[in-house]
């Protein structure tokens, strides 16, 4: 299970594995505590978390939005639960 979080420095989304408790930006180099960090979603390997993070990315840009609203993050997950239920 990896979590898909954000970098508080450069606002880059990144994926860690549940249990890790630290994760090191690949854009600017900060150290991004994952227990403070802002959670938008909890998918299931770490394929689906490269992709999530592609997607997320192309979508801020392509919307010139800064950042997802509580709206669009329901509609994320519940996009990504339909997603994995069809998929089984």
């Amino acid at each position: 299970m990896y979590l898909v979080i954000r970098c508080p420095g450069c606002k880059t989304f990144n994926y860690v594995d549940r249990y890790q408790r630290w994760r090191l930006c690949p854009m600017c180099g900060e150290v991004i505590n994952v227990q403070r960090a802002p959670v938008y979603l909890d998918v299931d390997d770490f394929l689906d978390a490269e992709r999530v993070v592609e997607q997320l990315e192309s979508y801020l840009h392509q919307t010139g939005k800064k950042d997802l609203t509580e709206q669009d993050i329901r509609q994320l997950r519940a996009q990504y639960a339909r997603w994995v239920k069809n998929r089984v």
